[in-house]
């Protein structure tokens, strides 16, 4: 498994070369501040800066090999943790760039329900490292976004993981087939309930479209945040039942 500073060091490459130099031009005229701590975030590509991005704790190992949960201490072999080993996911591997610690929370909440959608490049950014660290070698056939259900998509006027999933899909050079996934009851939201609450909460909330598209494929799924993977795990069910050869899951944070 490749290590957690591989996720930093690969996000933190992505800034340098040519647009360096371009992006100091409208800089000069209207500075760009941090949508954390409200300084200027010079010298780098998007809405956060430096500091803030280094003040946040970037998922490493050792992590469950399945849904990718950090453990403490050191782990010498291929580790599964006690959830995942008594109730098996749906996805094949679940990963995350980072903790929901630190700079992370307020700018979630702001991209999430504050409609602050120019941090989407920024999220994008975290999940491409995160995905090239986490899978090399994976070739996947789409990616898939988390859907909302109607109603509440009216309500928000927009889906924050459909924006992830449609950026990171261009970085990866692969197709946004979010279409094959739909929400098909509306759910309470998750917080506040317990992993079994959760499960329950979302159990047959997902249901896959276009069937003769999903069989067979390798599909990526994903979403902001992850806390105990059953949103997840459930939209992996509804895949798999449909023919999917493998379903990855990846998000921003992990709670």
């Amino acid at each position: 498994m490749a290590t957690g500073t591989t996720i930093q060091s690969l996000f933190f490459s992505g800034g340098a070369g040519l647009w360096r130099i371009v992006s100091r031009l409208p800089d000069m005229i209207w500075p760009r501040l941090c949508a954390s701590c409200g300084l200027e975030a010079r010298d780098r590509p998007g809405h956060v800066c430096w500091d803030c991005l280094s003040a946040m704790e970037w998922v490493q190992e050792p992590f469950c090999d399945g849904c990718g949960d950090p453990v403490y201490g050191t782990v010498g072999h291929v580790y599964r943790c006690s959830f995942c080993a008594e109730h098996r996911p749906w996805f094949d591997r679940a990963r995350s760039a980072a903790r929901y610690r630190g700079p992370l929370p307020a700018l979630m909440q702001a991209f999430k329900y504050g409609r602050a959608v120019w941090l989407t490049p920024d999220f994008a950014a975290m999940l491409e490292a995160c995905v090239r660290a986490q899978w090399p070698n994976t070739r996947f056939d789409a990616v898939v976004a988390v859907p909302l259900h109607p109603r509440k998509r009216r309500e928000r006027s927009y889906n924050q993981s459909q924006r992830l999933a449609s950026a990171l899909a261009r970085r990866l050079k692969t197709q946004d087939m979010s279409r094959v996934l739909c929400r098909v009851r509306p759910t309470t939201t998750q917080t506040g309930l317990n992993a079994r609450q959760r499960r329950a909460n979302v159990r047959d909330a997902f249901a896959a479209r276009h069937r003769d598209w999903i069989e067979g494929r390798v599909f990526l799924l994903v979403d902001d945040v992850m806390t105990t993977g059953a949103t997840l795990n459930a939209c992996s069910r509804a895949l798999k039942k449909a023919g999917a050869r493998e379903t990855h899951a990846v998000t921003v944070a992990r709670g």
